[in-house]
């Protein structure tokens, strides 16, 4: 019944911490009977990473005996300690350890691992888990959910929603598999007038001896979103490069724009650009797919000093001089006669290696025909005539790649691409100033970043070396 009474104590520690804006965590020590020590959570307040409940109660308790032995005491806290607490409890030679709610993350009372239980350490503190654990539990499921709650109050604040567009509810991209990256936003990029743009910045661990750092810019197409190169990101970080990947206005994370009119080849480059700018990307290798390289592969002739390489997968250069692929123009028809195409499916048919639930996700962003004008909009948007929107440009940037473009070039092609296969490949290779031997993928299609672990293998071979 003790066990109880203190682990209230500790609670009642917990709920100051959480008044404070701190992780509501609590800890008490007692000695013989009576407690000689408190301690909450207070790295913010005290800007300490290690003011944890029980460091500050270990602190407290070896004052007020003058002896950093604490022999005689047991420590009761709400949540299972972490490696650290743990350590300083037993170099502390607690008598014994009582907690509450396990932590299945980062707990070292049973949960992650038990320093309690290793028979190499010479000192043995009992241990106890699970008492009150369901209120130290519900008060920091309470707190985290008020801090949600808070942030994406701030979020809407900061960038609030145009009249004009749509915003997917957050709730559509909880559970996807593989996407466990934090969102980065932006609404004030002069191109954006405002609207929400969504986009992904993870910076690897830096490695010694890995060679040159890169920022591998990820560019999807439609009707895909960031989602697309969630195969690839962990290796690229892993090996140490930044990668972003932004989701184009209309996609993904970002707003969308209720009108299909709103979307023009122009803007869309003007985002990227002030994008690119604005988050001073360097050491750049453009990683591009369909629309992304559409858009993409007009990017690097505003700012070559950017960009080291290019690695570009099924996509090509509409310059408006010559027909598009016979492939293209099946599939702009068949868009314009299934308004309501189903990603999903799309993505299933071409990807048996997906799992159902992997495929639903590109469906997360569009959640009814409102959300939908960029799926609609983009395939009439490809310049099919010299005066079309992004025809000018493209001329200018299928220019600038053969005859100015000096970094490394990696082409990898899905073989089994209906729309922009090896046929539209070959030809943008002779576009390409110094394209090294096109990679084939025989089992991928269109998507082929759905292969990613493969393709980010070859990339960072290929990217490692100088040019």
């Amino acid at each position: 019944m003790d066990d109880e009474r203190f682990m209230g104590l500790a609670l009642a520690q917990a709920h100051e911490a959480a008044a404070q804006g701190e992780v509501p965590v609590g800890a008490v020590i007692v000695r013989q009977g009576q407690v000689i020590a408190t301690g909450r959570n207070a790295p913010v307040d005290g800007h300490d990473p290690t003011a944890h409940a029980e460091i500050v109660a270990l602190r407290a308790a070896a004052l007020a005996l003058g002896n950093y032995r604490l022999d005689e005491c047991e420590l009761f806290v709400t949540l299972e300690p972490c490696a650290m607490c743990s350590g300083a409890m037993l170099h502390a030679r607690l008598k014994r350890v009582v907690f509450g709610a396990a932590d299945p993350k980062t707990g070292a009372a049973g949960s992650v691992i038990n320093l309690f239980k290793l028979p190499q350490l010479n000192h043995q503190t009992a241990l106890r888990g699970g008492v009150l654990a369901e209120q130290g539990s519900a008060l920091l499921q309470d707190f985290f959910r008020l801090r949600r709650t808070n942030q994406k109050a701030v979020s809407r604040l900061r960038h609030p929603l145009r009249d004009d567009a749509l915003r997917t509810p957050d709730s559509a991209f909880e559970t996807l598999p593989g996407y466990p990256w934090p969102p980065h936003y932006i609404s004030d990029l002069p191109a954006l007038a405002g609207l929400r743009m969504h986009y992904l910045d993870q910076p690897g661990p830096m490695q010694e001896g890995s060679g040159p750092r890169s920022t591998f810019l990820c560019l999807h197409g439609n009707p895909a979103w960031s989602y697309l190169y969630r195969r690839m990101i962990p290796a690229l970080l892993k090996a140490g490069h930044r990668v972003v990947a932004p989701d184009l206005v209309g996609f993904g994370k970002s707003d969308k724009p209720k009108k299909d009119s709103f979307h023009s080849f122009a803007m869309h480059r003007q985002i990227l650009l002030e994008l690119v700018e604005r988050l001073d990307l360097k050491d750049i290798v453009l990683v591009v797919q369909d629309w992304g390289g559409l858009l993409g592969l007009t990017l690097p002739m505003a700012a070559p000093e950017r960009y080291r390489g290019l690695l570009v997968m099924n996509t090509t250069l509409a310059c408006g001089d010559a027909p598009l692929p016979a492939g293209f123009l099946a599939w702009r028809e068949m868009c314009d006669k299934n308004p309501e195409l189903d990603v999903a499916r799309l993505l299933a048919r071409g990807n048996p290696q997906m799992s159902a639930e992997e495929c639903a996700a590109y469906n997360a962003p569009f959640p009814d025909k409102g959300h939908r004008a960029a799926l609609r909009a983009f395939p009439a948007l490809v310049p099919d005539c010299k005066t079309a929107g992004g025809a000018k440009i493209s001329r200018q940037a299928r220019h600038f790649w053969h005859e100015r473009w000096t970094g490394q070039t990696l082409m990898v092609v899905g073989a089994q691409d209906q729309v922009l296969g090896i046929p539209v490949m070959r030809a943008l290779k002779t576009i390409l100033r110094g394209c090294a031997e096109a990679v084939v993928l025989k089992q991928a299609g269109h998507f082929v970043p759905e292969h990613g672990e493969q393709v980010a293998g070859i990339a960072l071979s290929f990217f490692s070396h100088p040019a």
